[in-house]
């Protein structure tokens, strides 16, 4: 336009006013000059309405410092060639950047978006700073570029927040963020560090497919629901502060180390990929964060566990994975390879049988306290006539049979073993053999052989049993030994010879006659204290001495032979209990 054209068309600008300046070629005395005209004499700062700039070009610094706009602000493909300046500007309706470059420095810090704000596909060459902006409805950044520092230290999300296929070539700064709806990071990539400590996630959060190539801490952060890992890829070390209800990591690459401490967490690590050591562990304090103060989780307030509780890692290589503290009641463990170099430390909580005594039709049923695995308790509840107490599967949880587990339980206890952890280890073996007898494919004489195992011993990992075992076969040998093995009379020696007539040598042949069988009152105390007497000397596998009936004889021999090998299986089942 002439000079006198313009300056007709901004002498009659008022403030508010709408104006489109699609394509608009800007310097800096001409955008001066458009904002003079529409600024507000009662703030002193430019008001715009309805504001079209679509495909303009700023070759200077674009200046709209606490300018307010009433209406739409549209700036799709505009270029900055030098800084763009937006702080504290109020955008009252659309507001639109999709597709904008930025050669200079961004900055949107303390801006109002009161309506939906769209950075869509926008490319940042320089520090993009959105600091302390308030975004009150949905903010989408999908397909941006930031090729420097992108900053939303203390920035507010109201609305929905989207981050898809975003790229920040720079660190991304988060820190002290808070988003109150929904927060989408679905297949970024993060090519330096990240910050997140101390960012408030009110809902959802998702990393899923996102690529971090660079060391990076995640958080410390709160998420008031569940954190999104699923098919994340990280290709540098990691580590990964955060209290949320949940975190997914199905099918995450760990290309190198990771360090996930985590509190009231519920975690899914199901075909995971763990290439370097990843430890999960509970965090049993709040989190300190870099100011030194403790990190506020009241949006958790109301889940009472502050535990971490690992829901399965079917599909998983566990040869790298090392628990700490992680609660593991309802696990799904079948399915996972290399289950037996799985490293457990502190106090990894597992299911436990059902402790009450339960009556089935006239006989009551009392499980011994274990450890066991979740699957245990969804086939066990599952059968006809189950006991009250076993957990049945959840949705999704699949069945698998004692075929399946047994295997599982052999793995841990070795685990158990690996870790000198006896009395775990006590635990899965049973688990184990109780899987085998159960087992479809056990034939009929072993299965026989595993059930007189577990009746007289709990498997060899049962004292309380084997001693039981072991006092009635006592009994039930003095009760015998009195009624039928101790003879009636001690039979007596006696001595017979011939004395020579004319005096010499006498010889005399020495004989004992043979036990006789008991009559009258077989029940004395004298004949208690005998068979007492024999029958402790069997459990410890040594004879009498003393003279029996042909049925003592016989019991004498049963009781040498079972009694010793009951009381071996105690003393086993106590050194399984106290072996460190």
């Amino acid at each position: 336009m002439a000079d006198s054209d313009r300056d007709a068309y901004l002498s009659g600008l008022t403030p508010g006013a709408r104006i489109d300046h699609r394509g608009t070629p800007f310097t800096q005395p001409l955008l001066d000059a458009l904002l003079d005209a529409l600024r507000d004499p009662a703030t002193g700062y430019p008001r715009l309405g309805s504001a079209r700039f679509e495909w303009a070009t700023f070759h200077d610094d674009a200046r709209f410092e606490s300018t307010t706009f009433a209406g739409n602000a549209r700036f799709e493909a505009v270029t900055f060639h030098r800084g763009a300046w937006f702080r504290s500007a109020t955008f009252r309706l659309v507001t639109g950047f999709n597709s904008a470059i930025f050669h200079g420095k961004a900055s949107f810090e303390a801006a109002t978006f009161e309506r939906d704000a769209w950075f869509s596909a926008a490319t940042f060459h320089h520090d993009a700073e959105f600091q302390s902006a308030t975004f009150l409805h949905s903010a989408g950044y999908g397909s941006a570029v930031f090729h420097s520092l992108a900053w939303f230290n203390s920035t507010t999300f109201q609305g929905i927040s989207v981050f898809n296929e975003a790229t920040f070539h720079g660190d991304a700064w988060l820190a002290a963020a808070t988003f109150q709806r929904p927060a989408a990071f679905e297949a970024a990539t993060f090519h330096r560090a990240t910050r997140f400590e101390s960012a408030a996630f009110q809902r959802k959060v998702s990393f899923e497919s996102a690529l971090f190539t660079h060391t990076i801490t995640l958080g410390p952060f709160v998420c008031a629901e569940r954190v999104q890992l699923s098919q994340a890829e990280f290709r540098g070390p990691a580590t990964l502060l955060l209290a949320a209800q949940g975190l997914d990591c199905r099918r995450t690459r760990w290309l190198s180390t990771a360090e996930l401490r985590l509190r009231y967490a519920e975690v899914d690590l199901s075909h995971a990929v763990f290439e370097y050591p990843l430890t999960l562990a509970a965090e049993l304090v709040p989190f300190t964060l870099s100011t030194g103060r403790l990190m506020g989780e009241e949006s958790l307030a109301v889940s009472p566990d502050t535990g971490v509780r690992l829901a399965t890692v079917r599909g998983v290589d566990a040869a790298h994975l090392v628990l700490a503290d992680v609660d593991l009641s309802r696990c799904l463990f079948t399915g996972t390879v290399h289950l037996d170099q799985l490293r457990l430390e502190g106090n990894c909580v597992f299911a436990t049988v059902p402790p009450a005594v339960h009556w089935q039709g006239w006989r009551p049923i009392r499980f011994t306290q274990r450890r066991t695995l979740a699957e245990e308790h969804h086939w066990r509840a599952s059968q006809a006539g189950a006991a009250p107490g076993w957990n049945a599967a959840v949705a999704g949880a699949g069945h698998v049979g004692p075929l399946h587990l047994a295997p599982v339980y052999r793995a841990l206890r070795k685990a158990f073993e690996d870790g000198k952890h006896e009395p775990g280890a006590a635990d899965f073996y049973y688990g184990e053999m109780e899987m085998r007898r159960h087992a479809g494919d056990v034939p009929r004489s072993e299965r026989s052989l595993l059930t007189a195992y577990w009746a007289l011993s709990g498997y060899g990992m049962r004292a309380s049993r084997a001693l039981a075992w072991l006092g009635a076969a006592m009994l039930v040998t003095i009760v015998l030994m009195m009624g039928l093995g101790l003879p009636r009379e001690t039979p007596k020696q006696e001595a017979i010879g011939t004395v020579p007539a004319g005096g010499g040598k006498v010889t005399f042949e020495i004989d004992k006659e043979d036990p006789q069988n008991p009559t009258g009152n077989r029940f004395t105390g004298d004949r208690f204290e005998r068979a007492l007497n024999i029958t402790l000397n069997s459990v410890l596998f040594r004879s009498s001495g003393q003279d029996l009936t042909t049925a003592g004889t016989y019991i004498e021999m049963t009781s040498r032979l079972a009694e010793p090998v009951l009381l071996g299986l105690a003393v086993l089942a106590v050194r399984s209990r106290v072996k460190r």
